[in-house]
């Protein structure tokens, strides 16, 4: 298992401190605020937690409320608003330094049967077929903007193959779509609920990207203020989060400095497996 696999899982892997009430942390690895995946899948398992056996996560929805202290730990107090016969309902707010950063709403099932359909997968290249990481660096890292560059350098437990990924090479306005094919870079525990909370985490990653891509832009540039405003997640059937998916996002609309972004993660088979939106700043700083 990779050394950011394993940091992920132990950084999932909650402190109980009392009834309701969890104590999580950040990875030490310099950055000024704590990233928004790692509160979103923190709060998840938090909820997880408190849920009678049986009801799989199907929903979630948060706001982002300051932006966290990557130096001390995240509480988390879960509110446990309602089983009833069908669905569990739960609330998670995060604080720190005595303040709310972040408070998140899940909402969990019992497996039904009924109707039952999909969107179609789009048809873009599987990940064989798209440069890796490695390839990435020799061949595109000399064209990519310095921060873009640092960022694929880093060690992380989520390995991304971009399908535009010569976006990041121009500034060129491109229509408001991103594909990106993601995994886990190791194998993890069997537990879905593991697996639901790693994808929570990588959903994080790329989603307000996309919507500067119609303006030839990412959130590497130094002039980009990107900051997650809220998020929200469906999950539809089961998958593993160590194996390709394709997370396909688009952005209908930016306005009043926030992007809107949406994306609808596939596996390889194009079984949808998960939907995601989200709306976010991205103010460009005043110099």
């Amino acid at each position: 298992m990779s050394s950011a696999v394993s940091d992920l899982l132990s950084i999932l892997d909650l402190e109980n401190l009392e009834h309701n009430l969890f104590r999580g942390r950040s990875p030490q690895v310099g950055w000024q605020r704590v990233f928004g995946g790692l509160v979103i899948s923190q709060a998840l398992v938090s909820a997880t937690r408190t849920v009678p056996e049986g009801r799989k996560v199907h929903s979630l929805h948060a706001y982002f409320l300051l932006a966290g202290d990557p130096k001390v730990p995240i509480i988390y107090e879960v509110d446990r608003i309602r089983d009833g016969k069908s669905f569990t309902t739960r609330r998670v707010v995060a604080t720190q330094h005595g303040q709310a950063i972040f408070a998140l709403s899940a909402s969990y099932h019992v497996e039904e049967s009924g109707f039952n359909h999909q969107a179609k997968m789009p048809d873009v290249p599987h990940p064989d077929q798209l440069p890796t990481e490695s390839q990435i660096k020799t061949t595109m890292f000399k064209l990519m903007p310095d921060p873009v560059r640092r960022y694929y350098e880093m060690e992380r437990p989520i390995e991304l193959r971009p399908v535009e990924y010569g976006r990041y090479a121009s500034r060129e306005p491109m229509e408001a779509k991103f594909n990106v094919w993601i995994r886990a870079t190791s194998k993890l525990p069997d537990d879905p609920e593991i697996h639901n909370s790693v994808l929570a985490y990588a959903s994080d990653m790329t989603l307000l990207d996309t919507s500067l891509v119609a303006h030839g832009r990412t959130i590497f540039e130094p002039d980009i203020l990107p900051a997650s405003l809220d998020h929200a997640m469906w999950f539809h059937r089961p998958f593993r989060a160590d194996e390709w998916l394709l997370y396909s996002q688009d952005s209908p609309n930016a306005s009043n400095a926030c992007g809107f972004t949406r994306g609808l993660i596939f596996k390889q088979d194009g079984t949808l497996v998960a939907s995601v939106a989200q709306e976010g700043l991205i103010r460009v700083r005043k110099v």
